[in-house]
């Protein structure tokens, strides 16, 4: 799994992807992303895992302008959309990090916000399982975790419509990017065996989408 999925290749959606997303589901996923940004305004120092094309942190940045902000993403690409989005002044808190999440120390230990938008989806379980386990340790004591996901909705119609959007998504992935994963991992679990807590909780679509606040 390791040696295919190391053949991802986002760098060719970094001009699109904003648009390819207003195209699919307008703008409910940046409503996903953004539904906790109130909640982080006393964060200083945060760990962004694969921000696309930076719209989230560019909105950190602006209602915190306390916070600095180690960014990781595995495109050069996307990075560099990413980087565009950000004021001058906003992009001196930052710092760019062209790397595979699932083999990334981050520098710092003592980070109290965690960012990880429709990110856990790239990953297989076993992979997000060591990802939590790599970073908590890099956390403080009470860290926020914010995770914006794909979920399978509950109960009938809207199980069945969400298991075929989800399955196309991924299908779609796959052909563009080389992703492997077929299938949503429990994020849930792997955060609440690490020690944190949900704190809430916003459904979208019908229980397609969620925004979530964990906290340790």
């Amino acid at each position: 799994m390791d040696a295919v999925s190391r053949t991802l290749n986002f760098d060719r959606l970094a001009r699109s992807y904003r648009w390819l997303e207003y195209a699919t589901f307008g703008r409910t996923l940046e409503r996903c992303r953004f539904h906790f940004l109130p909640a982080l305004t006393s964060a200083r120092r945060a760990l962004v895992l694969g921000d696309g094309d930076g719209r989230f942190l560019a909105r950190l940045l602006e209602a915190n302008p306390q916070i600095e902000a180690d960014v990781v993403d595995i495109s050069p690409a996307m990075l560099d959309r990413l980087s565009e989005q950000l004021a001058p002044e906003a992009r001196k808190r930052v710092k760019l990090h062209e790397a595979d999440a699932r083999e990334f120390v981050p520098p710092g230990t003592d980070y109290d916000l965690v960012v990880t938008h429709f990110f856990f989806d790239c990953l297989f379980q076993p992979e997000l399982n060591a990802l939590v386990d790599r970073l908590v340790p890099r956390l403080s004591p009470a860290a926020l975790w914010v995770v914006s996901e794909f979920s399978q909705p509950r109960g009938g119609g809207a199980s069945l419509a969400g298991r075929a959007i989800i399955s196309g998504l991924y299908a779609a992935f796959g052909l563009l990017t080389g992703l492997m994963v077929r299938s949503l991992p429990d994020h849930s679990a792997a955060l609440k065996s690490s020690g944190f807590r949900l704190r809430g909780e916003k459904p979208w679509l019908r229980g397609l989408l969620a925004s979530q606040l964990w906290q340790r």
